[in-house]
């Protein structure tokens, strides 16, 4: 089952977001990682909004371990300097 993320940053920049995103995707931020099949971004009140929908909560999870957290926990270079705010959830309902 789709498995879906909100990720909302205070205070977040597209600035911070530029540079996150090209640390922690392929491509410099110019594709999806393995098992993610939608990403969206934008500027939200007060700061800096992501959504992301992987295949699964597995797939999510082994790209929040193996890639995201290392690169935030070591600092990304310009990117967002505190934890977001998470809200997760099973998909009941993805169309593509």
């Amino acid at each position: 089952m789709a498995y879906a993320i909100a990720h909302y940053f205070p205070g977040g920049t597209k600035e911070q977001y530029e540079a996150s995103i090209a640390a922690v995707h392929p491509a410099g931020g110019k594709s999806l990682p393995k098992g993610q099949i939608f990403h969206a971004a934008g500027p939200s009140a007060g700061g800096w909004s992501i959504v992301a929908v992987h295949e699964s909560k597995k797939s999510w999870e082994q790209f929040r371990d193996d890639i995201l957290m290392p690169q935030m926990k070591t600092g990304i270079k310009g990117g967002f300097t505190s934890p977001p705010q998470e809200t997760t959830f099973e998909a009941h309902n993805l169309q593509k």
